[in-house]
């Protein structure tokens, strides 16, 4: 089973760059982020023509988390997270698929840090932190990818000592992460490449992809009902360089049945 996160900055806009990643790849499930685009306009035949069934959970102009699944059924199970009715922001949609519990995130950039969008970020860390507890509680396979908008640690950045200052990087951030994965969570790349530089995101600016100046800032995290099913995972590097892209590439990981 090979699950996939992407973070597609825009569906509508990269629409051909994820449908030709999509033929040449055959992800099983996909969760999608920053679809910009409200849920009436999510390009639903498209992806259907593509062999793909869909959940998606819109917002128009920001945001935006999609499931997708091949040859699978998809039974949704929560779409935001509890603990704040006010925030209306669509970034966290959650299914079964395959006997999996997937949960696709896009958690806010937090920038500019201090200040109110860095406090959003970790009240939603926090929200996020307690509804991934309850998952364990369940004592099922889990899979929480998506955007994660963290740094874990200065392995995941080119030159960190740049990044000190910002939102994705702060200690506050790092502690919530560390927080969250005290939980029992397993890092799926990090299980697997412990020490190699593993970039997700390379800026549009000042020619990121093309010096390999990125971050790792796109996550998988397994409960231990599924960490020793992992196989395999990666990078698809390459979307990046493509035409009219997102200035993330898609993250990836394969497990054995159970």
């Amino acid at each position: 089973m090979k699950i996939a996160t992407y973070n597609v900055n825009g569906i509508n806009g990269r629409l051909p760059v994820l449908l030709r990643w999509l033929e040449e790849t055959h992800p099983d499930v996909v969760c999608l982020q920053e679809l910009k685009a409200p849920q009436e306009k999510f390009p639903e035949q498209a992806i259907n023509d593509a062999g793909y069934n869909a959940i998606w959970h819109g917002q128009k102009s920001w945001n935006g988390v999609a499931i997708l699944a091949r040859n699978l059924e998809i039974k949704e199970l929560k779409r935001n997270l509890d603990g704040d009715p006010e925030d209306l922001h669509s970034r966290y949609i959650e299914a079964m698929v395959n006997n999996v519990i997937i949960g696709c995130l896009y958690l806010p950039n937090g920038n500019p840090a201090p200040g109110p969008k860095f406090e959003y970020k970790l009240r939603w860390f926090e929200r996020f932190t307690a509804h991934a507890a309850k998952l364990l509680e369940y004592n099922l396979p889990v899979v929480l990818c998506g955007d994660y908008n963290v740094i874990p640690t200065e392995l995941d950045a080119y030159k960190p000592e740049r990044w000190v200052e910002d939102a994705l990087f702060r200690p506050e951030t790092r502690l919530a992460f560390q927080n969250l994965m005290a939980q029992g969570w397993t890092d799926a790349i990090r299980k697997l490449y412990p020490t190699e530089t593993i970039y997700t995101f390379w800026d549009y600016f000042r020619n990121a992809y093309g010096r390999d100046a990125g971050l790792r800032i796109d996550h998988f995290l397994l409960s231990p009902q599924v960490s020793d099913r992992l196989k395999a995972a990666g990078v698809d590097k390459q979307v990046r360089g493509w035409e009219k892209t997102s200035d993330h590439g898609p993250v990836w990981i394969e497990l054995n049945e159970a």
